[in-house]
């Protein structure tokens, strides 16, 4: 992997924009750059790494390694489809036949006919040229508030936003981080460290890991280490908020009104009933880290992880109970990403989709 350049420069403050708006190809990119590069259809892509999966107004479209895109009218039977980039895709969103799919080099992809084709809308691999924090920087998640509004978050607090449908991307800063902490590595006279010593500072440009806006607009973005921030006003400024827990937050799902659910490592669970404002642990019963989450028409809660590990919270409930997800040929895959379906659940997982219930 190539070192990243360090840079001169560094936010300060509410939200700026960093540069003018992204369009398709930010920088001078090979056009053999595997980035940019026509994916492989391959006849095992079913049953390869899917890292997250979305639902549209005709079925369902998963996304994963080297640019896999599968898309299901059923959740069972799934039919592989081209796309601009051999990048690996680790997540989409869609809104009605809209679909967005975003990924490592920085790759935004786009369909309008529900997954089938498939457009680059951005690119930005690094670069040895760039200096800027984010190059390079993989998309970790997206959300689109509306068939034009959207968001992405990544890698080194990169956060994009575009008004027109992906046609352009704007990058936003979420702002006010400060100098991560200087920790004294000095060992104590019986040669071993104590717990204050071996304590991380925050980051002070965290990775992004996921995003999410409540009912009333307010939007929600978790990092690692207890990072997180929240917009009251489209993205325009932010304010910091920190867990309880210090560990790193891979998911958020909102749940209804101004109530929000952020999982992630060691299976930390955490609610707040406004916004972000406050928050309250919520024992999962699991150490296993926790990487993707839905709720179902009814209300379930569904947290997905490794192992096999998928946790389930119906109305009225506080706590989660547990299944372990086994596929028939013995293995136990490694699950990602949770969409409803009309009689279940449909998982992503590093052996492909696996459809079950949390009965």
């Amino acid at each position: 992997m190539a070192n990243r350049p360090k840079t001169s420069w560094r936010l300060v403050g509410a939200t700026a924009l960093l540069t003018v708006p992204f369009i398709a190809l930010s920088l001078d990119i090979a056009e053999d750059d595997p980035s940019v590069s026509e994916s492989e259809i391959l006849p095992k892509a079913a049953s390869s790494l899917l890292l997250d999966i979305a639902r549209t107004d005709s079925g369902f479209v998963a996304v994963g390694e080297r640019g896999h895109v599968l898309i299901s009218t059923d959740g069972k039977t799934w039919e592989q489809v081209a796309t601009p980039t051999r990048s690996t895709l680790s997540t989409v969103s869609a809104q009605g036949a809209s679909v967005w799919a975003a990924g490592h080099d920085g790759i935004i992809l786009f369909s309008a006919d529900s997954g089938r084709t498939w457009q680059r809308q951005r690119a930005q691999p690094w670069s040895a040229d760039s200096q800027e924090l984010t190059n390079g920087s993989p998309v970790l998640d997206t959300l689109f508030t509306s068939p034009t509004e959207g968001y992405a978050v990544g890698a080194y607090s990169l956060l994009l936003k575009t008004e027109d449908a992906g046609t352009t991307w704007t990058a936003l800063s979420v702002g006010g981080s400060s100098p991560a902490a200087v920790v004294d590595m000095t060992a104590s006279d019986t040669g071993t460290f104590d717990d204050s010593a071996l304590e991380l500072g925050a980051e002070s440009d965290p990775h992004l890991n996921a995003i999410t806006r409540t009912e009333s607009g307010v939007l929600l973005v978790m990092g690692e280490r207890g990072a997180g921030f929240r917009s009251a006003d489209g993205g325009a400024s932010w304010s910091k908020l920190r867990l309880p827990y210090a560990g790193s937050m891979f998911g958020l799902i909102t749940l209804g009104g101004e109530r929000v659910l952020a999982f992630g490592l060691r299976g930390n669970v955490y609610q707040s009933d406004n916004a972000g404002g406050s928050w309250r642990k919520i024992e999962s019963g699991t150490e296993i880290s926790l990487i993707g989450g839905t709720v179902g028409a009814d209300g379930t809660v569904v947290l997905v992880g490794s192992n096999g590990t998928l946790l389930a919270r119906r109305v009225g409930e506080e706590n989660f109970s547990a299944k372990n997800i086994q596929l028939g040929s013995g293995q136990t895959p490694a699950l990602s990403a949770a969409v409803a379906t009309d009689g279940g659940y449909l998982l992503t997982s590093d052996l492909g989709a696996v459809n079950t219930n949390v009965q």
